[in-house]
């Protein structure tokens, strides 16, 4: 093993000895070079006063060269903070004002020890970077029924973890803690699960209130006493979209310190949350350890980084730092914030109406961008073939009865006419008309 990573490793084990222990194979042995090419070129940059000859772009004028083509779309800004390559970990200024923004949406975080955030390629990437450095072949990871398929690629697929699954609603429609409590505890031979929490969820848009927040804490909790060492993700990819009377914040906070066994994981982005979905911009922030173990965790994640895709795109970093910082900000994003809100509220209220009859009921939702029918009298693929076919309408079906509606994209006078036309499918497949 390198022994720069031998050296990480020493670290975590010291502080936080039941950290190093849930780290996957991957995660040991991965490191961030400190003698190389780029710390070479980082030491260039602050002492090469006549020239440096070490990074590899081009210059010209004392500028990174460019095709003015390209530049001339982008005139507000200065060809150092587009065309260069970004620091693995992220521009610096970025790092520190997206820590800022979190800890003021995020109180319960307030006082925690917690790392500077990581950029990342976005949530998924986020999410791979986990997988990495705490998944094993073997491994369980903790999600509810209803979920991202993406998760089963990122963590299975890529790293040969097993997924195990509880119901996402208790039988009061409320968020299944006691299927948590219970879906960890079985780890106990293990000795390991990563839990992933996504609030609000994809596919039903459902934020767990303030108590059952408390109970997922609990169960979490309960798992470390038990002696089962818990990898806490927060998967808040629709931080901030909260419509009703829900947590406003990430579990995070709650989450970090919690107990020696549990290491608090917080993956976001701009992505979803400044709208921003092809600018691929995340974040992950480690919390609860020692100063030391968070460094080296994050040396470990730009190491992950480094050998994947080396660095994150600058100019996307540089346009989210530009919105940061704008005084128009907040102003703005709030009116975007209404609009969403206004769509979940027509949703509901349509879907309460009773125009619909008994042809379907919902899920809870109360946040993010989507919500999901279970389909009463007719099976969900037939119908999302029929919506394509006859009424030009797409929609995605998962399971045998789960139509996942995306209210986000459609406009609010369009949503009552989607729902007609949804109603109206589901009635042709079930009186065999389709």
């Amino acid at each position: 093993m390198n022994p720069l990573a031998q050296q990480l490793n020493e670290t975590i084990t010291r502080d936080d000895p039941k950290v190093a222990e849930m780290l996957s194979g991957l995660g040991k042995a991965i490191y961030m070079p400190k003698v190389g090419i780029l710390s070479q070129s980082a030491e260039a940059k602050q002492k090469a006063n006549v020239y440096n000859a070490t990074i590899g772009i081009a210059t010209e004028n004392g500028k990174p060269m460019h095709l003015e083509v390209i530049q001339e779309t982008l005139s507000a800004y200065d060809p150092k903070d587009l065309y260069e390559y970004a620091p693995p970990g992220g521009k610096p200024e970025l790092r520190n004002i997206w820590r800022d923004k979190m800890l003021i949406e995020n109180p319960s975080a307030a006082g925690k020890r917690i790392s500077l955030p990581v950029v990342t390629n976005a949530l998924t990437h986020g999410l791979s970077i986990v997988s990495d450095l705490f998944a094993d072949a073997g491994d369980a990871v903790i999600v509810p029924d209803k979920n991202w398929e993406n998760y089963e690629l990122t963590f299975s697929v890529r790293r040969g973890a097993e997924m195990v699954t509880y119901p996402l609603y208790d039988a009061d429609n409320r968020f299944n803690s006691a299927g948590l409590r219970d879906a960890l505890l079985t780890q106990k031979e293990r000795g390991k699960a990563i839990v992933l929490l996504n609030f609000p969820i994809n596919p039903t848009g459902y934020t767990p209130g303030v108590e059952e927040g408390r109970e997922i804490v609990s169960a979490i909790r309960e798992a470390a006493e038990a002696g089962i060492n818990v990898v806490a993700v927060t998967d808040d990819a629709y931080f901030g979209l909260f419509f009703e009377d829900s947590l406003q914040e990430s579990l995070f906070g709650q989450l970090c310190g919690l107990h020696e066994r549990v290491l608090a994981i917080k993956v976001d982005g701009a992505t979803k949350e400044e709208y921003v979905w092809g600018f691929r911009v995340g974040f992950i922030t480690y919390g609860g350890l020692s100063e030391a173990s968070l460094s080296a965790l994050e040396q470990k994640t730009t190491g992950i980084i480094r050998a994947t895709i080396s660095s994150g795109p600058h100019p996307s970093q540089t346009f989210i730092l530009r919105a940061l910082k704008s005084d128009k900000f907040q102003a703005q994003k709030e009116r975007k914030f209404h609009i969403m809100k206004g769509r979940a509220n027509k949703v509901k209220q349509l879907l309460d109406s009773g125009k619909y009859g008994e042809e379907w009921t919902y899920y809870p939702f109360n946040s993010g961008y989507f919500m999901c029918l279970k389909l009463l009298t007719s099976e969900a693929e037939p119908v999302r073939q029929r919506l394509l076919n006859a009424y030009g309408v797409g929609t995605i079906a998962l399971g045998t009865n789960d139509l996942r509606i995306a209210f986000s994209c459609i406009e609010e006078p369009n949503l009552e006419d989607l729902f007609d036309r949804i109603h109206q499918a589901v009635l042709d497949v079930k009186n065999g008309n389709a």
